[in-house]
């Protein structure tokens, strides 16, 4: 499971450079890929061989004109709070406090969560003078940084991993399958959850999750164990603030990490929204199993060309996930809801496929003659090798001349290569790019 570290602060004090100090070059997705809505709320970095994951909440200004306070995006900051395992609060070395910093300080303080205070714009360390002022605002000792030339940033990181919780492993049987029901708000998740767990199924327990609305519910079919972790208890004094259908995504985070296979949900009487493509995004990066599941079929009006209207939505919509099985149901009444755990299964068994080198060579060997790749200033990509190193997701290196000329295209192309040959149907499949030396080859 992935840590989550919440960077708060008032606007301009270098959050966005920090988080991209923490995050930079850790995109799973490349900037040519289509129908992905990039959101720069969170991303995936790794210090000291962990994975953990950065959150960032824009600027915080609990002053606004007049000296009345912002609720809704206070309300924003206690979300974040809420949701992270440590927060990371950054304040700006030359400006000194402000009264934002104080009220910030205050809430934090009651947060009862570990707090790492970072005085940022401190490109000279001589002048230490600049931080002591900041252990005013009792968060313990401030670490002085310069986020835009990564001064410090190491020893910070340092800091924030020391107060990550540990990495325990769960005590599940052998071969149980973890489901993650993600989505927005009010899409049926739970309404899905226990019709899933109400029909004549063996629930072991149910036990709390890492997050505060997560809850895990292991359970028995035909003698196969499933974990069906449920991320739908939305506060309802959040309900009506802005920020809750943004940070809907963070609930979604751990769930998503936990699982093998995700049931992304989405309204059929909303259509694919910005946000359910917002929180696809990152399970289609994080490499799980994907079933988009349509809910509230029942309550759409439809004659015998909706369905594949509806299709054509999704696939064009969320292009990224052009590998997902579609299901429509109806949570409510039931409707083909007895199909989602033998989907599951079998996106489960591709996640897990193997296939021999002999054969991958093969396939590519033959995509290559099909179609070679295109050329680049008289250069043309050779692939001397492929072998397959990894399972959830099937991961596979390919040793090329020069892997600059590897085009997203191309690639794409010969991903579907080893989907016709081989399936991976619900699966993303994931690429490794190596450049073979002459000598080897």
């Amino acid at each position: 499971m992935k840590p989550i570290v919440a960077i708060v602060g008032r606007p301009n004090v270098g959050k966005s450079t920090l988080f991209n100090r923490f995050t930079g070059g850790r995109t799973a997705i490349v900037e040519d890929t289509p129908g992905v809505t990039r959101d720069r709320l969170y991303r995936d970095a790794e210090w000291l061989g962990r994975e953990f994951t950065v959150i960032d909440t824009g600027g915080i200004e609990f002053y606004g004109k007049g000296g009345i306070i912002e609720t809704k995006v206070k309300q924003q900051a206690q979300l974040a709070i809420e949701e992270a395992d440590v927060i990371l609060f950054v304040v700006d070395g030359k400006a000194g406090i402000s009264p934002d910093d104080e009220a910030a300080a205050n809430l934090l303080r009651r947060s009862n969560k570990p707090v790492v205070l970072a005085v940022n714009k401190i490109e000279n360390y001589q002048n230490q003078d600049l931080i002591y002022e900041f252990f005013n605002l009792g968060l313990g000792d401030p670490i002085p940084i310069s986020a835009a030339h990564g001064m410090n940033t190491g020893d910070l990181l340092d800091v924030i991993a020391q107060n990550f919780p540990p990495d325990t492993a769960e005590d599940l049987p052998p071969e149980t399958v973890k489901i993650a029901v993600i989505g927005r708000p009010n899409v049926g998740k739970s309404s899905l959850v226990n019709k899933i767990l109400g029909e004549e199924r063996l629930i072991v327990s149910d036990v709390a999750g890492t997050t505060r609305d997560a809850i895990d519910s292991l359970f028995e079919q035909d003698g196969k164990h499933y974990v069906i972790i449920d991320t739908a208890g939305m506060r309802r004094r959040a309900r009506v603030l802005e920020p809750t259908e943004r940070y809907s995504v963070i609930r979604s985070l751990r769930a998503i990490d936990r699982s093998d296979v995700v049931l992304m949900l989405i309204d059929a009487l909303d259509g694919v929204t910005e946000q359910d493509k917002k929180i696809a995004g990152y399970a289609h990066e994080a490499g799980k199993g994907m079933i988009i599941v349509v809910n509230k079929w029942d309550a759409l009006a439809k004659d015998d060309k909706t369905m594949n209207r509806f299709d054509r939505q999704v696939r064009e919509e969320m292009a990224f996930l052009h590998y997902a099985p579609i299901l429509y149901i109806s949570a409510l009444t039931g409707q083909r809801v007895n199909k989602i755990l033998e989907i599951v299964d079998f996106v489960a068994e591709q996640q897990n496929l193997r296939v021999t080198t002999a054969r991958l060579n093969e396939v590519i060997d033959e995509a290559l003659a099909v179609t070679p790749p295109p050329t680049d200033k008289g250069h043309r990509l050779k692939i001397f090798y492929v072998t397959q190193i990894g399972v959830k997701p099937p991961k596979f290196v390919l040793f090329v001349n020069e892997p600059e000329l590897l085009h997203f295209s191309y690639e794409r192309y010969l991903e579907n290569q080893f989907r016709k040959n081989f399936g991976f149907e619900g699966t993303a499949i994931w690429f490794i790019i190596r450049k073979r030396e002459k000598e080897q080859a």
